[in-house]
């Protein structure tokens, strides 16, 4: 079934949807049926807006799914989590996974030395964001159990260090993808260009690796939700209420192979890294041979043609490869065994599956039919073009506007796609000189509104890869996500108003101030906490 835009869009009612969704999935932590109730009620407003006969809806929810799975790269990414599942299990009934736990807990004497180590290993892995969610979560979640680290502790570290590092890194599919849409609309300005002179503004995603580095090498530092998970794994149970959720027999503790080793894990681990990698340059055209009269590929120039979600896919399916013929041969699970891996590890991701396809059929709604993106964009755009917003509050208006439409779409991409081209011609028309402060307001207002949202593919695969509750996840990281955003608006204001300053001097005044407050609230919030405890007579 061919469902056309609405003429105009929806207006105001476009964000009633998202809006739905998410406070029902704050509220009944179901987030499934939350989901769900905001896709039914997207494809109920444009069924009275079209309009479209009742008969027609239960076809037209069922269309919006399957050609949301297969738009771009979602059937990939969805390919990608059905072969990773298999992977993990594998690793984990072989013994791989455990071993690793062994060696870690040699190495590693703490908590603050399991935390700093699945930080570092999320700075490392910056190619992409989707491999870095799943991969960091599988590999750190036995260290971190092991020193009593919180599953949403540990889905945090894991989703906070994805998109910040990914957008501030120049070699990643996500500044290939920046750079193509800043050059498509700002003719003569190298795209690269503009991109890392946005990355001294990259307010909330620099912010946002300070705190989770703040929070790695302290124990002392949590507040809100987090804080009540950190108290539960400490009594001992650091994986809380998704211990059920995850429990397989295939998986069982007692059945894991005694034969395992740290390298049953890193060689599957490292097929996976090496291959996705250069997967990624071989689908780009990197040793392809250049057409005549044309230059031959660079890496940043592959990585800009590649398909990501295709090339770590292949990358998963590899790994399951390398991983049975590394086992079997050795005996270390049984050729039975290692099949049992299979319908065990897709299980584990059928939740996470499902949680995708309806996220991505709630965004296809929003912005294909009833027109949220055009809505909230254009919004700015008139009180831009009125005068109603001085030049010094766009970059503050843009990046809040920005983490209100990832926020609501969940999508960080596409929110570049929306506000990228109306704000350089924006900026084209009263300052040019203005494009990378309201570039990088733009990235970084995004991947806010990203870390905020349940319905994000990045915030639903970090809790999948730490086996944590997604709501449970997304409640914890909520508060850090929004702390670091008031900060960072604070510091768009400060970039807005310096912005007459020498390009170094306003990007050095925009992130100490920044840094300071956030800093004082990281001080002060946890004493807070303490303070009304004792004051109730020791109850929290």
């Amino acid at each position: 079934m061919d469902l056309e835009p609405l003429a105009g869009g929806a207006g105001i009612w476009s964000i009633l949807p998202p809006i739905l969704a998410i406070v029902l999935a704050l509220l009944t932590k179901e987030v499934v049926f939350s989901l769900f109730m905001g896709v039914f009620a997207g494809i109920g407003i444009y069924a009275a807006a079209a309009p479209l006969p009742a008969a027609d809806v239960p076809v037209a929810i069922v269309s919006l799914v399957r050609g949301s799975i297969g738009e771009g790269e979602h059937l990939s990414v969805l390919v990608f989590a059905f072969f990773m599942g298999p992977l993990i299990a594998a690793m984990t009934r072989a013994g791989g996974a455990q071993a690793f736990g062994r060696w870690a807990a040699e190495h590693l004497r703490s908590a603050v030395g399991a935390q700093l180590a699945t930080v570092v290993f999320g700075l490392l892995f910056f190619v992409d964001d989707y491999f870095n969610c799943l991969t960091i979560g599988n590999v750190m979640r036995p260290v971190t159990d092991k020193f009593r680290v919180s599953r949403e502790k540990l889905a945090y570290f894991t989703d906070a260090t994805a998109a910040p590092i990914c957008i501030i890194a120049p070699i990643t599919t996500w500044a290939a993808y920046i750079v193509s849409i800043y050059a498509d609309n700002v003719p003569g300005v190298p795209g690269m260009t503009a991109f890392l002179r946005a990355i001294p503004f990259n307010v909330y995603s620099i912010l946002s690796i300070a705190m989770v580095l703040w929070l790695a090498v302290r124990r002392d530092g949590d507040f809100g939700p987090m804080a009540a998970a950190e108290a539960r794994a400490r009594a001992g149970d650091p994986a809380g209420a998704a211990a059920a959720e995850t429990r397989e027999e295939a998986l069982d503790p007692s059945v894991v192979s005694p034969r395992g080793t740290v390298w049953d894990l890193a060689v599957p681990v490292a097929v996976l890294v090496v291959s996705g990698i250069a997967l990624m340059l071989y689908l780009g055209g990197y040793w392809a041979a250049p057409a005549e009269g044309a230059k031959p590929a660079t890496v940043f120039s592959a990585i800009g043609d590649t398909q990501a979600a295709l090339a770590f896919a292949t990358a998963s399916f590899l790994g399951l490869a390398a991983a049975f013929a590394l086992y079997v041969p050795r005996r270390v699970v049984s050729y039975r065994e290692f099949f049992a891996c299979i319908p065990a590890g897709i299980r584990m991701m059928v939740s996470a599956l499902i949680i995708l396809a309806l996220a991505w059929t709630l965004s296809a709604i929003c912005n294909r039919l009833l027109g949220i993106d055009d809505f909230l964009s254009d919004a700015v755009k008139g009180g831009a073009d009125a005068g109603v917003l001085p030049l010094w509050i766009l970059p503050a208006a843009l990046f809040l506007l920005a983490a209100l439409i990832a926020f609501s779409t969940g999508t960080s991409w596409g929110t570049f796609g929306i506000l990228i081209p109306i704000a350089v011609a924006v900026c084209n028309k009263v300052d040019p000189s203005l494009n990378a402060l309201v570039l990088s307001s733009i990235l970084s207002g995004s991947v806010m509104g990203d870390h905020c949202s349940p319905i994000s593919d990045t915030t639903i695969l970090s809790s999948t890869g730490a086996q944590c509750r997604h709501i449970d996840h997304v409640r914890t990281q909520l508060p850090y996500a929004l702390l670091v955003g008031a900060v960072s608006a604070v510091g768009y204001v400060v970039a807005g108003l310096s912005r007459s300053l020498p390009y170094v001097a306003s990007a050095g005044l925009t992130l100490a101030i920044s840094a300071a407050l956030l800093v004082a609230a990281l001080l002060a919030i946890p004493r807070i906490r303490v303070f009304a405890c004792a004051r109730a007579g020791g109850r929290v």
